[in-house]
C-alpha cells in the first residue's frame, strides 16, 4: 500500500478550496479507521474487565479497599508520565511504532495479570498487582497517545466527528468488558479472561503493522507548559480530570456497592455497568458530528455534560441528605445519565484543545498533536488516580453515597467554572466558528 501517497492527499485536500463536493475516503484513511477502533475496542476491555471480580478476589487476597484504589491509581500514575513522555516524543519514536509497541507490552501484562491468583496471597500479590499494572500503563499510554495524535492528523478538520465515531468501539470495550470478564470468571475462573484479551491483543500487533501508515514529520521544540498558562485550557482540563476521576471512582468501588447492597454476583455487576457504557456509545457519534459542524456548541455540551455528570453522582447513593433509600434501578438511570454526560463532556474537549493550540501559535502537525494527546492522556490519568484512591478512602471511612456525592461536587465545579468563562468571553466563541467555518470543504469523511 502507498501510504505516503495517501497521507500527501489528506494533506492537499485540507489545504484545497474548492466548490467539488470532498472525495470519498481514501483507502488508507479506511484501514486506519479500522486499526484505531481496533486498538480503541481492546483498549477499554482490557481496562473495564477488573470492575466486575478484581476488586473482590483483591480482597480476597489480604488487600484493603484503600489499597486496591491504591492498585488502581498506580496504573493511572504510571499513565500520566506515559501520557507527557510519548506525547513530547511522538515524532522522535514514530506514532507507528509507538502504537505497536504499545499494543505488545499490553498484551503481555494482560497475560500475566491473569497469573496473579497462584501469587500468594498479602504482599507477594498485592506487589505484583502494582508492578503489572504500572508497565502495562505504559503500554497503553503509548497506545493511546498514538492513537489521538494519529487520527488527528488523518482528519484535521473532522477531528470530533471521528473520535465521536470510534468511541463507539470504545463504548463497545466498555459494554462488553464488564459482563463478558464477569461471565468467565465465574465460569472458568479468575485467569481466563486476561488470557483470552491478552491473545486477542497480541494478534493486533501484527494488523496495525500491516493496515498503519508510517508518518513523517519534523521534531519541535515546543512544550505543553505554555498551554497551560490559559485560563480556557486549565478549565477544559479540570473537566476531563472530573469525568476520569468519577469513572475511576466507579471501578474500583461500584462493585463492592452493589455485591454488598443488592447481594449482586459479579455477572450481574457486569450487567448493571452496561447502564453507563451503551448511552456512552450511542451517543458519541452524534455529538462528534454535532460540534465538528457547528464548533460553537462545543462549550455548552462540555458545560450541559458537567452538570448531568454531578446530578448523575448526587442520584447514584443517593446522597444521605436527601433521605432517598437506594434502589437497584436508581443506579441503572444513574448509570446511563453519567455515561451520557460523559460523551457530551469528553468528545468536544479534544478537538477545542487543539483549537486552542493553534490559537497560541503552535505549528500545525503531528508534534503539536502529540502533545495535546499527551496533555489530555495525563489529565486524564490524573483523574483516575485521584478517583479510586480519594474514592476508595471517603468510601471505607464515610460511606459509597457520601463519596459519590463529593464526585458530583467536583464535577458540579467544572461546569460552573466554564459557564462563567464562556459567559465573560463570548467573542472566543465567535472567532472558533469563524475559524473553522471551512472545515466542511476538506477532509472526506464518509461522503457521497
Amino acid at each position: 500500500m502507498d501510504s505516503q501517497a495517501d497521507l500527501q492527499q489528506i494533506d492537499n485536500s485540507t489545504a484545497a478550496e474548492t466548490t467539488d463536493p470532498p472525495p470519498r475516503m481514501t483507502r488508507q484513511q479506511i484501514l486506519t479507521l479500522i486499526s484505531m477502533a481496533s486498538v480503541n475496542f481492546s483498549s477499554m476491555v482490557c481496562y473495564s474487565i477488573l470492575g466486575p471480580f478484581f476488586p473482590n478476589e483483591a480482597v480476597k487476597k489480604g488487600a484493603s479497599q484503600t489499597v486496591i484504589g491504591l492498585i488502581f491509581g498506580c496504573y493511572a500514575v504510571c499513565n500520566l508520565i506515559g501520557s507527557l513522555i510519548m506525547g513530547k516524543y511522538i515524532v522522535q519514536i514514530g506514532a507507528k511504532f509507538m502504537l505497536v509497541a504499545g499494543l505488545f507490552v499490553s498484551s503481555g501484562c494482560t497475560i500475566l495479570f491473569g497469573l496473579l491468583d497462584r501469587v500468594p496471597a498479602g504482599t507477594p500479590f498485592i506487589t505484583l498487582c502494582f508492578v503489572v499494572r504500572s508497565i502495562d500503563a505504559f503500554g497503553f499510554a503509548a497506545a493511546i497517545t498514538s492513537t489521538f495524535a494519529t487520527t488527528a492528523k488523518i482528519f484535521p478538520n473532522n477531528v470530533a466527528t471521528v473520535l465521536g465515531s470510534l468511541e463507539v468501539f470504545t463504548g463497545l470495550g466498555l459494554i462488553l468488558g464488564p459482563p463478558v470478564g464477569g461471565w468467565f470468571y465465574q465460569s472458568f475462573g479468575y485467569e481466563v479472561p486476561f488470557m483470552l484479551l491478552g491473545c486477542f491483543l497480541l494478534i493486533m500487533v501484527p494488523f496495525n503493522i500491516y493496515v498503519l501508515p508510517s508518518i513523517e514529520a519534523d521534531p519541535s521544540k515546543d512544550s505543553f507548559l505554555p498551554l497551560l498558562t490559559k485560563v480556557k485550557i486549565v478549565l477544559m482540563c479540570y473537566a476531563i480530570f472530573t469525568l476520569s476521576s468519577g469513572l475511576g471512582f466507579l471501578d474500583a468501588t461500584l462493585s463492592l456497592f452493589a455485591m454488598e447492597k443488592f447481594n449482586l454476583s459479579a455477572g450481574y455487576v457486569g450487567l448493571i455497568l452496561l447502564g453507563l457504557s451503551l448511552p456512552y456509545c450511542l451517543v458519541s457519534p452524534l455529538i462528534g458530528y454535532i460540534t465538528d459542524k457547528y464548533p460553537s456548541t462545543r462549550c455548552w455540551f462540555m458545560v450541559s455534560g458537567g452538570t448531568a455528570t454531578a446530578f448523575g453522582f448526587f442520584m447514584l447513593g443517593p446522597v444521605p441528605f436527601l433521605h432517598i433509600p437506594s434502589q437497584l434501578w436508581l443506579v441503572i438511570i444513574m448509570l446511563g445519565v453519567i455515561g451520557l454526560s460523559l460523551g457530551m463532556t469528553a468528545i468536544p474537549t479534544f478537538p477545542e484543545i487543539i483549537t486552542c493550540a493553534y490559537e497560541q501559535g503552535y505549528e500545525e502537525g503531528l508534534s503539536t498533536l502529540g502533545m495535546v494527546s499527551g496533555l489530555f492522556g495525563a489529565f486524564w490519568s490524573l483523574g483516575m488516580f485521584y478517583g479510586p484512591i480519594v474514592g476508595g478512602l471517603i468510601t471505607q471511612h464515610l460511606s459509597f453515597e457520601w463519596a459519590a456525592a463529593i464526585q458530583g461536587g467536583l464535577a458540579f465545579l467544572g461546569a460552573f467554572l466554564l459557564a462563567v468563562y464562556y459567559l465573560t468571553h463570548p467573542q472566543q466563541q465567535q472567532s472558533v466558528q469563524k475559524d473553522s467555518g471551512a472545515t466542511d470543504e476538506s477532509t472526506p469523511l464518509l461522503t457521497d
